[in-house]
């Protein structure tokens, strides 16, 4: 079936249809959700949240995207809201074993996740990285993308690029030691 049978079907009650979408389209949520929140456990909440979120308002889906783009948006939602409630909840509950305390004792810690330093530890170190690459030659900056970036393998790049796999791992050698250097220069980071 196609996902506009499916989804036709689902809006008639049919649980089964739906269930086909989920298990079509549930890996594609999972994988947006992971990297918009960053971790395993709050990424499968988020897109439990958003297939949730798609089963009431299914109704109401008139078709004018696909169902992929909807459930797209419906899970950056889920995640926006997921972070925003985190964001509320600043400390981290963790049960810790106090040798004179007879089991187990639940206690807060601060949750530094997102706090402003952080946050703008992150931008900082983004925006050197993002200078360092456009310090590199547009060979190598190309070949580190696709690596680093886009997860290519290096057979990957070298059919893509028309190159031999030894030229691919050489640039891409020679590119890490270039951005290495030019990160050691600038002053963010430090030498092993």
């Amino acid at each position: 079936m196609t996902d506009l049978e499916l989804v036709t079907a689902a809006q008639q009650g049919d649980q089964a249809a739906f269930g086909a979408l989920v298990e079509k389209y549930q890996a594609m949520a999972y994988s947006q959700a992971l990297r918009m929140v960053g971790n395993p456990d709050d990424a499968a909440d988020a897109t439990q949240d958003a297939f949730l979120n798609a089963w009431r308002a299914l109704p109401g889906f008139q078709g004018q995207s696909s169902f992929s783009t909807w459930l797209y948006r419906l899970t950056s939602n889920a995640c926006i809201d997921l972070l925003r409630r985190s964001k509320r909840r600043p400390t981290l509950s963790i049960t810790v074993a106090d040798e004179d305390e007879e089991g187990p004792q639940e206690t807060d810690i601060p949750d530094e996740r997102w706090s402003p330093e952080r946050e703008l530890e992150r931008k900082e170190t983004r925006q050197t990285v993002r200078s360092g690459l456009s310090a590199l030659s547009p060979e190598h900056r190309e070949v580190l993308a696709l690596r680093e970036f886009e997860g290519l393998s290096y057979q990957e790049i070298a059919q893509l690029l028309e190159l031999e796999e030894g030229t691919v791992k050489s640039r891409i050698a020679r590119a890490r030691l270039a951005l290495r250097e030019f990160l050691l220069n600038s002053g963010n980071f430090s030498p092993p």
